[in-house]
């Protein structure tokens, strides 16, 4: 692999995740939240990937710190919409709390990453 963050576990489950939010959109997301919630959610999704990308690449560990702090940061904006979504009844029970656990555990593996830094 040619970059650095391509190795890290928690780059690989944020780039699936945001691979899973896309999806969600596509299936789920009504027409009129195109550009209100369905841009937002997509965003902070892409915004977790790029970083860490970003803040591991040729970074000292005080700028990573930070960049983790920033993917932290929008791990929570994406749970924030999924509560939006749920509450208005776009997204059912089911998919909203399998993403709900899956980006707990991301933002776990975010900290967990930044602490050891």
């Amino acid at each position: 692999m040619a970059f650095k963050f391509e190795n890290l576990q928690v780059w690989q489950k944020a780039l699936d995740l945001t691979d899973e939010i896309n999806l969600l959109t596509k299936n789920n997301f009504p027409k009129d939240e195109l550009f209100i919630l369905t841009a937002q959610i997509k965003r902070a999704a892409d915004s977790v990937v790029l970083n860490i990308a970003e803040g591991c690449t040729g970074q000292t560990n005080l700028v990573f710190k930070n960049f983790l702090s920033y993917a932290l940061r929008s791990a929570i904006e994406v749970v924030a919409c999924l509560f939006i979504a749920k509450r208005r009844d776009i997204i059912n029970n089911d998919d909203f709390q399998k993403l709900y656990d899956e980006y707990q555990s991301l933002t776990k593996m975010i900290t967990a990453l930044r602490n050891t830094l």
